[in-house]
């Protein structure tokens, strides 16, 4: 069977939010209802899946669990072992699929939006499969809003960025941004609290670690954990004073 063949089943990339299970969205929740299989991604490092942990509770009884482990990793362009992982992830899709099963891989956040599940979408664009992707929420959106903090307003200028990137890209943003969302902040920690204060931004930054879920942290005095080691799951917000 070639990959450009029709499959039965429709994927279903699925946006389960932060982990308050009524942050999910209505279409979400249907979706999760009528698969047949749920997709479970995890990391090499952990064998538990937060996405399931927040999308079991509205599966079928009988719905199928299925663990694929994801390499932790910017792209696969150029690695070819890791590009064999995924591949052999899309291919179990891609059985399941064609056995006449609707399978949803199951993300926290959106879909779209640093997610592991836009590799997977983009090996299986051009494979006859029937996609159907649905939105969820974003942290740094569910952050804002439970803490009563507007993000941006007028003609504000935001700029989303990951702690993973570059430290000069970091700085570029904080120094052109009405107001800065730093993504997994597990790495540069250290550094990004020394940008915030060499800018006098820290007393308007929050740190958010695993929001939604039952161990949430909410840090206000950010540079008092300065050395913490941190969740892969946490978000800082900060404004760039105009005064």
């Amino acid at each position: 069977m070639t990959l450009t063949e029709k499959t039965t089943g429709t994927f279903y990339g699925i946006g389960v939010g932060t982990g308050d299970p009524e942050l999910l969205t209505v279409k979400a929740i249907n979706a999760l209802k009528k698969i047949d299989v749920l997709i479970a991604p995890k990391t090499e490092k952990k064998d538990d899946s937060v996405a399931l942990s927040i999308a079991q509770p509205y599966l079928k009884s009988d719905a199928q669990i299925v663990y694929q482990t994801f390499p932790m990793v910017k792209d696969f362009a150029d690695d070819n072992e890791v590009l064999a992982v995924f591949e052999s992830n899309r291919d179990e899709i891609l059985q399941l699929l064609r056995s006449g099963k609707d399978v949803g891989f199951a993300t926290i956040g959106d879909p779209m939006f640093y997610s592991t599940y836009i590799y997977i979408f983009r090996l299986l664009k051009d494979s006859g499969v029937n996609v159907e992707t649905i939105a969820g929420v974003p942290a740094f959106l569910a952050i804002a809003s439970q803490i009563g903090r507007p993000l941006v307003f007028g003609n504000d200028i935001i700029t989303i960025i990951p702690a993973t990137a570059n430290l000069d890209a970091i700085n570029h943003a904080l120094d052109n941004s009405d107001a800065t969302v730093i993504m997994k902040v597990y790495k540069n920690f250290p550094e990004i609290v020394d940008a915030l204060k060499s800018r006098n931004m820290l007393d308007d930054a929050v740190l958010v670690s695993r929001a939604g879920l039952d161990d949430e942290k909410i840090i206000t005095d950010i540079a008092a954990h300065k050395d913490d080691s941190l969740n892969y799951l946490s978000t800082i917000l900060t404004r760039r004073s105009h005064d």
